[in-house]
């Protein structure tokens, strides 16, 4: 009796390691494909120019930048200094957890949050409009957490 109390308890503790170790695989090979909260694939990095790139990411529920969005909206700045003659918009986007209405509210403060970091580098507000699209616009249309991480972020795009 006692012996297969014990042997309950051993497999128990096995099978809940096993579990835990899976989840743990799981979340570094999602943290390999990304950096920061930057996803590097080819398939959702694009170019506002030549080497200067057109997204920062965000972490869930969050519109706080990251090093690695700060040093994008470094490159941004640069590159609009150089370009004084061109305007842009900054889209907000959520990825497809909550309400539309959340999403939408999140997605401005991710572009304003790019905006405002943009104006401390000395590009007038006047050149830079923002715009949420929420959930509406995901790059990927997965449910995972790579998926949403893809989706959570502010686009640079040259205004008309």
């Amino acid at each position: 009796m006692i012996s297969n109390k014990i042997f309950k308890n051993i497999f128990l503790a096995f099978l809940l390691s096993f579990v835990l170790s899976a989840c743990a695989t799981q979340t570094k090979k999602v943290d390999s494909q990304m950096q920061g909260d930057v996803y590097t694939g080819t398939d959702t990095v694009e170019y506002l120019a030549t080497g200067v790139p057109d997204r920062v990411f965000f972490a869930t529920n969050e519109s706080v930048l990251t090093t690695a969005s700060r040093d994008t909206l470094r490159k941004q700045a640069s590159w609009m200094r150089k370009n004084s003659d061109v305007t842009v918009v900054l889209e907000g986007h959520a990825d497809e957890r909550g309400t539309r209405e959340y999403n939408l509210a999140l997605g401005e403060r991710r572009a304003n949050s790019a905006k405002d970091y943009l104006m401390t580098y000395g590009i007038s507000s006047n050149r830079i409009s923002v715009i949420s699209y929420g959930k509406e616009r995901p790059v990927d249309s997965g449910s995972n957490p790579l998926a949403w991480s893809k989706n959570r972020r502010s686009v640079t795009v040259k205004a008309n």
